[in-house]
This record gives structure tokens, C-alpha cells and sequence, in this order.
């Protein structure tokens, strides 16, 4: 059970980026700013380059950089562009479905 409940309040987090273009350095510092207070282990944060990795985008279905993806918990949101809109990036984390440690 506690497993269970460990798994479900893990953060899942993709964001899909073009190399070192100026909107994906800035999503992703951005991302890392409104993480900063969340203890590692309780975030899954993959970043995928898709001038690295391009049939994984196409496989994906994302076809802007960058996209943010919230994979859990449940329901999915996303969100494109730079997220310097702090309010709808963390409207889309929604950390306080975490929970305490």
C-alpha cells in the first residue's frame, strides 16, 4: 500500500526541447525554478532534445518546442511555449497533489 501511495505521488514531468534554442533554455530553467522546492526523489524530470532525438517528437505526436508534459499524477496537462507564465506552470504541476513526504 505504501508502495502504492509512493508511486502515485511521484511527479512525472517530460519536456520536449530544440537543442539550445532560446525558448527551451528558458522552459527548462523556468521548469527547474518551480522544482526547486520539491525534494528530488518525489520528481521524474526527463527532458527530451528533439534535434537529438527527432523520430522520438514525431513518435511522440509533438511537433512545437517546447512542450511541457505533466505525466503524473493523472490528468495529463501540457503546456507549449517557454513557461514564464509562472501562474499556469504551477496551475499545470499542481504540487500541492503531492502531498507531505
Amino acid at each position: 500500500m505504501t508502495r502504492q501511495r509512493d508511486a502515485a505521488a511521484r511527479l512525472r514531468i517530460r519536456l520536449y526541447v530544440a537543442g539550445q534554442a532560446p525558448n527551451s533554455v528558458a522552459a527548462l530553467a523556468n521548469v527547474r525554478a518551480a522544482l526547486a522546492n520539491v525534494p528530488a526523489h518525489r520528481v521524474d524530470l526527463e527532458i527530451v532534445d528533439v534535434l537529438s532525438e527527432p523520430e522520438r517528437g514525431l513518435r511522440d505526436g509533438i511537433l512545437m518546442t517546447p512542450m511541457f508534459l505533466r505525466l503524473a499524477p493523472l490528468p495529463e496537462r501540457r503546456i507549449l511555449g517557454n513557461l514564464s507564465a509562472h501562474a499556469s506552470l504551477l496551475g499545470a504541476l499542481a504540487l500541492d497533489e503531492l502531498g507531505d513526504d
